[in-house]
């Protein structure tokens, strides 16, 4: 090497920039200028060199270099300047480069094009591509050629400045060049992102006489682009039957295409595509080849194809791991997500960036793995690059709301330093419950504030936190914003209708969710209609409910669900079976909500067969609900089966407070004390908070057993050991469970100092306890009190009648019943009913209208007969 001239140093610098291998290049280039003070490089020498600092982004490099040129008198050579062009341009030094061109003696159409490239390529000033473009032509310099339009015709399809493309279109007719191959590309694709594939761009491409890769690639990605998916596959189709072979675009550019088809023949056509693929080593060796196909199967649900196909690379990039980390996400499988993140981070050549977090945060919210979700947060706040991006920050955002820690939430939503409307919706949907109430209008007034216009997603937010609060009158302020903003006609319009109708109805304002049902009349969808029902449904408005109905063409299993529910929640057993009978007939499947639906009607009709169908057909569906868990416990605590009740709540690995709830409620309403005690105790050993229900439910049990010390005992411990004020129903369960163990004065002496005043139910209560316990006057004084809040209440006034019954007290029983006839009161006759293959038979005191009455008073009579014989011992 020593003995080697400089012109060898020279050629070997700039062989090393001809072979790409600039790093190299620049560092011996470096060695001889700091080691040898007589190198000097000649005009090719520091045109390679410029070309290197051009592709390894040098600018620093670059000036000195043009320093140097200056120095040595190189400033007429036309390649050295080309060089220094071109290193601004690609560097992004435009002013640099503008100021070095206006030097320029002489301006040939290949300067023009490196001036033209570096604004055009920088993707920010490509409004100066036409100013510039229009310099050339007027200059006289050198006419514009295919390789002038294909740097500019980008740049105007950026802008959508279709009128600057069809000026550059009409120059290259008149020059003559239209059927150029570079020039041709570059209007196909400037006409396709212009919305103008057809005629115009298909007119071009058409006119090319020699069809490159890039030409089919342009067209076929345009087509694709302007939703004309049939035509772009049609088109690849005619591409293999010539002599142009597809290239790693012409795949990437024609699976989504045919994944957009429907799945059968997507999936089809796909493999056929990679079937294809396989035949071409240089395809199926290229990892965006790969990567493409693996987005395919994932977009196809195909996930064991996408799984074998990564899994058999050669070589993976990041954006392949994303692609199936991301496909794993979509399709629900998060564990086998997080165990590919996993492996992602164990490898030391890849770091994962912000798609890979925007795809794994999600993850760790659907699975509520709060630690993992702070592990990666952790992570990102250690890496700038992840710290600073919109995407992640609102990622977490969203991780942390959907697990239910705001105030996280709201930390990393502060230091979002540029906040975007998603950074707006993850927070508002954090914050979007109704005990966020305050926090939620707080950062709505910020957001309006700062200028930000909502689009439809944060309008949704908006509304149904409205709804959530059951308030008309902010439903009502977002409609008018809504209507004065012009959103309602928007593209979305219909779904921030459908919203803002169903808000009202939650709020049981039918009479404006009905002026929206009737102005939508052009408009009703599906869910228009559904909205209003469920609107008749939450006020057990039947008949409004089917009407609505009756004047559907289109219905859904929630339509049905819906009609079910309103005539169960109604008392009206028969008619939800028909509506569940009719669903089924036309081949709809139950789902949870219709289960959910059903079963008060089984409760309502004590029917046991139609509770065990129930539950069969939850067993076989393998449905997985907590809330239907809990709703089928106690179906079959009130059909009488606590056995079958206590089996289910066993058998559940996943009990909540409701669940607790409904199981204690079960053994109270079965007088099992001790039972709802135990389950009681149990409860509070696994740490979950009792809440004012639950407190209720263990004091009645108690109390219908009798249970007086137990009882107190929970009762003074809802405000000594949890904090809670006792309620007026836990009062009146207290009074029950003092009146019960006969201790009435107590009762009494409770009643009259409580903090608050006492309502009817409690007043009841001790009535009742009166009559038990025959403490008279007593009685007459808890009556008086009673008859001041519920004047019109028949059953005080029979209880009272009775309790002067006992004691024979007579003239206390007429005065009671001269004030019934007074206020005109009557008993309601006494109702009974039982469920005979799957028929309802309905009894009523006095009422003779039953079909069978003959045989049933017929059979009483007898049995009545046979109560009344003496029993006959055997001896």
């Amino acid at each position: 090497m020593l003995g080697r001239d400089f012109r060898t140093w020279g050629s070997i610098v700039r062989s090393l920039c001809l072979d790409a291998r600039h790093s190299e290049a620049l560092s011996l280039f470096h060695l001889c200028l700091k080691g040898y003070e007589a190198f000097k490089p000649d005009h090719t020498v520091i045109a390679a060199i410029l070309k290197s600092c051009s592709a390894l982004l040098a600018p620093k490099l670059g000036r000195a270099l043009h320093s140097y040129v200056v120095k040595q008198g190189h400033v007429f050579c036309q390649v050295t300047n080309k060089g220094l062009l071109n290193m601004y341009a690609k560097c992004g030094m435009l002013d640099d480069c503008l100021k070095l061109f206006s030097q320029l003696n002489h301006r040939d159409s290949v300067s023009w094009n490196i001036v033209l490239s570096g604004f055009s390529g920088s993707n920010k000033c490509d409004s100066d591509v036409m100013r510039v473009f229009k310099m050339m032509l007027s200059s006289g310099d050198a006419m514009p050629n295919s390789i002038s339009v294909a740097t500019v015709l980008p740049a105007f399809a950026r802008l959508g400045d279709l009128d600057a493309g069809l000026c550059v279109h009409a120059y290259v007719i008149k020059s003559g060049f239209e059927q150029d191959t570079l020039g041709g590309n570059a209007l196909v694709s400037m006409y396709a992102k212009c919305g103008l594939v057809s005629p115009d761009a298909h007119a071009v491409f058409d006119d090319i006489v020699h069809k490159d890769v890039v030409s089919w690639n342009a067209m076929i990605a345009g087509l694709a682009e302007n939703g004309l998916v049939e035509d772009a596959f049609l088109l690849f189709s005619s591409m293999l039957k010539g002599p142009v072979q597809p290239n790693y675009a012409t795949v990437a550019n024609i699976l989504p295409v045919c994944a957009s088809f429907d799945k059968s023949v997507a999936y089809r056509c796909g493999r056929q595509i990679h079937c294809y693929v396989q035949q071409w080593p240089e395809l199926s060796a290229d990892i965006s080849v790969c990567n493409a196909l693996i987005s395919f199967y994932l977009k196809v649900g195909q996930m064991r194809e996408a799984e074998a196909l990564f899994w058999t690379m050669d070589s993976r990039d990041l954006v392949t791991w994303n692609a199936l980390v991301a496909g794993y996400t979509s399709n629900g499988e998060w564990l086998k997500a997080l165990h590919l993140f996993g492996n992602l981070v164990s490898l030391e050549t890849l770091l994962p960036d912000y798609v890979t977090m925007v795809s794994i945060l999600p993850v760790c919210a659907q699975l509520k793995n709060l630690q993992l979700g702070k592990e990666i947060h952790a992570y990102i706040f250690r890496h700038p690059f992840l710290f600073y991006d919109t995407a992640v920050g609102n990622a977490i955002v969203s991780f942390y709301g959907k697990c239910g820690y705001t105030e996280e939430a709201y930390h990393t939503f502060s230091m979002i330093p540029r906040k975007d409307l998603i950074s707006w919706n993850s927070i508002f949907d954090a914050f979007g419950e109704k005990r966020h109430h305050s926090r939620f209008i707080n950062l709505l007034h910020w957001m309006f504030k700062l200028g930000i216009r909502p689009d439809s997603v944060t309008m949704l937010t908006i509304i149904r936190f409205c709804a959530s609060l059951l308030r008309v009158k902010k439903v009502k302020e977002i409609h008018n914003y809504s209507i004065r903003t012009g959103s309602l006609l928007s593209d979305n319009s219909l779904t921030v209708e459908n919203a803002i109708l169903d808000a009202y109805s939650k709020c049981g304002n039918m009479e404006y969710a009905n002026k929206m049902f009737q102005n939508l009349s052009e408009k009703r969808n599906l869910v228009t209609c559904n909205s209003l029902i469920s609107g008749y449904v939450g006020l057990g408005s039947h008949s409004d409910a089917n009407m609505i109905f009756s004047e559907m063409s289109e219905t859904d299993l929630t339509t049905w669900n819906l009609m079910v529910r309103v005539y169960a929640e109604n008392d009206c057993p028969e008619q939800a079976l028909r509506f569940f009978d009719a669903l089924q007939a036309r081949g709809m499947k139950p789902d949870t909500a219709t289960i959910m639906s059903l079963l008060p009607v089984c409760t309502q009709m004590a029917s046991v067969p139609l509770l065990s169908q129930c539950h069969g057909y939850i067993l076989r569906s393998f449905f997985k609900d907590l809330h239907l868990e809990v709703a089928l416990l106690d179906a079959y605590a009130k059909c009488g089966l606590i056995g079958h009740a206590y089996k289910i709540f066993q058998l559940s690995t996943d009990k909540d407070l409701v669940m607790f709830t409904a199981m204690i409620g079960g053994y109270a309403m079965h007088g099992m004390s001790e039972e709802a005690l135990w389950i009681f105790s149990h409860m509070l050993k696994l740490g979950i908070q009792p809440d004012h229900i639950i407190f209720t439910s263990i004091l009645s049990a108690c109390s219908h057993a009798g249970r007086v010390d137990e009882g107190l005992n929970i009762f003074y411990s809802i405000e000594k050991l949890h904090g809670m004020k006792p309620t007026l129903v836990q009062y009146a369960c207290v009074v029950d469970l003092l009146a019960r163990g006969g201790r009435i004065s107590e009762a009494y002496s409770l009643v009259t100092s409580l903090p608050i005043e006492a309502n009817a139910n409690l007043w009841g209560t001790l009535l009742g306890a009166c009559k038990t316990h025959h403490e008279v006057e007593l009685g007459r004084i808890v009556a008086n009190q009673l008859f001041k809040i519920e004047a019109n209440n028949i059953g005080n006034y029979i209880v009272l009648s009775n309790l002067f019954a006992a004691d024979g007290r007579w003239d206390g029983v007429m005065e009671v019943r001269k004030m019934m006839r007074n206020k005109d009161l009557k008993k309601p006759a006494g109702c009974s009913w039982i469920e005979v293959e799957r028929s309802n038979n309905i009894f009523v005191a006095g009422d003779c209208s039953h079909p069978q009455r003959s045989i049933i008073y017929s059979t009483l009579h007898t049995l009545d007969q046979q109560v009344k014989e003496p029993v006959e011992f055997l001896a």
